[in-house]
């Protein structure tokens, strides 16, 4: 999918929202003497210097000129704020419009463009929204469209949470068909730049091979989903280390040797 195949997946996603602009049309009349002139990024140095001291509601002012003159960091940091309700009434709609401005704005970006960051997290947080859609609102939810999203972020961007998530849809069947191969290449891709989730799933699917069809490798199974146990964070150990407990109490001594003295030379190689 290339930048304008983009456009394509994502605005009708938003059928019923005004796209003619920005969600939140900046009022001349409303702008006080001291912002004239100032420019989308001096506004977003504002409005994050605000956020960082505590200002919340400093911090969306300034935040919300600058998103409304189309600064991408400034959108994305006022979605996190609506999707998480901080420092604001949470609210996933608002969240959804404006991570959908960031990709409509900016979908001819790549990998290497200044605001890939932003517009990789804005696709990868659609997807979500798409998946489990936002009871209300317009956004309904559409599998298939989420898929498709958590592809373009995998693919163009190189997400690691799209490679994890794209793997975990792969292997359900989950927005289509299903294709376990597919799913363990997309996790290898996510586990190899040390996201723990696909580490671990990807240790659990190795351990026996069956469910991806390949051959079962129990110590280098065992290896990443003890390494995945230490990395992850608290919220993650408790679906993770449920599966590294299986997955010990069925190896063998030899492959438990083997597991943990790998899984600790990964850790002390930083990979």
């Amino acid at each position: 999918m290339r930048g304008s195949r983009l456009t394509v997946l994502v605005l009708p996603l938003a059928l019923g929202l005004c796209l003619g602009g920005p969600a939140h049309a900046l009022d001349p009349a409303t702008i006080g003497g001291s912002a004239i002139g100032k420019s989308p990024r001096e506004f977003f140095t504002m409005g994050f210097a605000a956020y960082k001291r505590g200002a919340k509601a400093e911090a969306l002012h300034a935040l919300q000129q600058a998103a409304d003159l189309g600064h991408a960091g400034a959108r994305w940091k006022l979605g996190q704020m609506y999707a998480e309700g901080d420092g604001v009434k949470e609210d996933d709609f608002e969240a959804f419009k404006m991570f959908e401005e960031i990709v409509r704005d900016q979908e001819d970006d790549t990998a290497s463009s200044p605001n890939a960051a932003y517009v990789a997290s804005a696709v990868v947080a659609l997807a979500e929204y798409m998946r489990t859609g936002i009871p209300g609102t317009p956004i309904t939810p559409d599998p298939g469209q989420a898929r498709q999203l958590y592809a373009h972020a995998a693919t163009y961007f190189g997400d690691a949470q799209a490679q994890f998530e794209l793997g975990r849809m792969l292997l359900a069947g989950e927005g289509g068909r299903a294709n376990p191969r597919q799913a363990a290449r997309w996790l290898q891709l996510a586990a190899k730049k040390g996201y723990a989730k696909a580490e671990a799933l990807l240790g659990y699917l190795l351990f026996d091979g069956e469910t991806i069809s390949l051959q079962a490798e129990p110590a280098r199974g065992l290896a990443m989903l003890t390494r995945a146990l230490k990395s992850a964070p608290d919220k993650d150990k408790e679906w993770i280390r449920p599966l590294q407990e299986e997955a010990f109490s069925l190896s063998s001594e030899s492959e438990r040797r083997t597991a943990l003295a790998s899984a600790e030379q990964l850790s002390a190689d930083g990979q």
